[in-house]
């Protein structure tokens, strides 16, 4: 019985997000974007006591790609205050937590092999110092400099080299040619089953005027560099399910799921 609920409840919701598109709730959803960018809404969210900068319904998607995809390692481009390095720490840590709950084995948590690794350009020291003081930043190792340099990109590939399940997030330098060789650089250490995600794709869908004081703008962001990458990486996929049912993203066309 409680099978048929979950699937009847899955079909259910299916049907719900499919009747979002093209109506009024999708229109509403694409203004709240539009006003709410400005303003800095995606600012007033902390996790676990730190700034994540952003909006509440990517913050549930990524929850519920680290449930179902279980990774052993979150690669992130972008520290920022660390409040998404905090989150990924802590989703970590609670599938530590289930383990032992599956198999009554318990382990120091400091022993888990799963971790989080975030990459910036300038990890600011009082951001460094709050992290480095938060009771899961034993689950967090930071690099500084820039995710496209060859070095760099050198050290997080050996970094990975012995995890077998890999999740990326993409939040650093927002123009088409550095997000595109982000993609380039670390799409490939993704699993099968896993995510790419690309945030800030929403800036191909703002006005020309929105980002005056940005190097990205309309045809030069996120989402023209996804684009671009998949015309030659078949074994990404968008998946556009996330983007329909949050509605409210930062990240439309940007999650991005391997499939071979």
């Amino acid at each position: 019985m409680k099978k048929d609920t979950a699937i009847s409840f899955s079909e259910e919701c299916k049907q719900r997000i499919n009747s979002y598109k093209g109506s009024g709730l999708e229109k509403i959803a694409s203004t709240f974007m539009l006003e709410s960018t400005i303003p800095k809404y995606s600012y007033n969210f902390s996790w676990l006591g730190r700034p994540i900068i952003q909006y509440p319904q990517d913050i549930v998607a990524m929850q519920e790609i680290i449930w179902n995809v279980r990774p052993d390692l979150i690669i992130e481009t972008g520290i920022a205050h660390g409040g998404s390095l905090i989150m990924s720490a802590s989703m970590l840590a609670l599938l530590d937590y289930c383990d032992v709950v599956a198999t009554g084995v318990v382990l120091d948590p400091k022993a888990s092999k799963r971790r989080v690794l975030g990459l910036d350009i300038d990890i600011r020291n009082h951001n460094r110092k709050a992290i480095e003081a938060h009771p899961l930043f034993h689950k967090i190792d930071m690099i500084q400099g820039s995710s496209i340099d060859p070095k760099i990109i050198a050290q997080v590939h050996q970094y990975a080299q012995d995890y077998k399940c890999i999740l990326v997030c993409l939040d650093s330098n927002h123009t088409h040619e550095h997000v595109l060789a982000e993609l380039e650089a670390y799409a490939p250490l993704v699993t099968p089953g896993s995510y790419c995600v690309v945030f800030d794709t929403i800036i191909e869908d703002m006005p020309d005027n929105m980002f005056p004081d940005r190097p990205w703008g309309k045809g030069d962001n996120p989402k023209t560099a996804v684009h671009e990458f998949l015309k030659t990486h078949d074994s990404f996929v968008i998946d556009k399910s996330i983007q329909d049912k949050l509605l409210i993203t930062v990240a439309p066309d940007g999650y991005l799921k391997r499939v071979k």
